[in-house]
């Protein structure tokens, strides 16, 4: 069995460090870049773009909302489906102009923070997502969290589509995240991480919070970056699943 391990990277901004985007990269298989809008800035593409090749790392655009204060965590509302859609485009764009100059293939996109939440439950956010990837390409794969809606609409729209879930958080009965600003939303512990990982691929499914399993497809794990954590994390994630037979590998 293989399966993709992802991480959102480059999201340091400035002086402004943050993460070790180097060792993450030598765990995970996929990297999710972030394209200037929640983190990152353009130099900060690029040397994550470098570092990703170096290591043979594939790439994936990351857009987010228009918040590098709340590092794209704040639901904002009020957007035309027009804007939405110039937005995402906007970013995938900037990364792939990059991508370009430096010799690199961008094979993915995945939704960041605040606008993946909303698009979970909401399908007329999720076709506008998947309707400007499609615009933009026919064959870029779209990174959609397993079980939702951004599922759906990719699957109803046609193309690549890998199915995500999340080794470091835990999950509501309808197959969504748990909110950040609740208490054990997100999973600190390395090695119960690598039990709720291990779980989630012999299942086939999600288990939220009461217990109740959600039948989903595992074909990419994500292990976030943004904490002290992160590392030692991703790392116990990794050795678990080659442990149990399972190969680590870009999708």
């Amino acid at each position: 069995m293989k399966i993709d391990l992802n991480a959102d990277l480059g999201e340091s901004f400035g002086p402004w460090r943050m993460g070790r985007d180097g060792d993450m990269l030598d765990i995970v298989s996929s990297a999710n870049v972030a394209c200037g809008f929640h983190a990152g800035d353009p130099m900060e593409m690029v040397r994550t773009l470098r570092l990703c090749q170096q290591k043979g790392v594939g790439i994936g655009a990351h857009p987010g909302f228009d918040d590098l204060r709340g590092f794209g965590r704040r639901q904002i509302r009020g957007n035309s489906g027009e804007e939405l859609a110039a937005m995402i485009l906007y970013q995938i764009g900037a990364l792939q102009a990059l991508a370009v100059a430096e010799g690199a293939e961008l094979r993915h996109v995945k939704m960041h923070g605040a606008l993946s939440n909303m698009c979970m439950t909401d399908r007329a956010m999720s076709d506008v997502f998947v309707t400007a990837v499609r615009k933009y390409s026919a064959d870029l794969t779209i990174m959609a969290v397993a079980g939702t809606e951004i599922q759906n609409a990719a699957e109803a729209a046609g193309g690549p589509l890998v199915c995500e879930v999340f080794a470091d958080r835990a999950y509501n009965d309808d197959g969504t995240l748990v909110s950040r600003s609740l208490a054990g939303a997100v999973i600190h512990d390395p090695d119960q991480a690598a039990e709720h990982v291990l779980r989630m691929v012999d299942d086939q499914a999600v288990t939220s919070i009461n217990g109740i399993k959600v039948p989903v497809r595992v074909e990419t794990i994500c292990v976030h970056g943004d904490n002290p954590q992160a590392v030692q994390l991703a790392a116990t994630v990794r050795a678990r699943l080659e442990a149990a037979g399972v190969s680590i590998a870009a999708f």
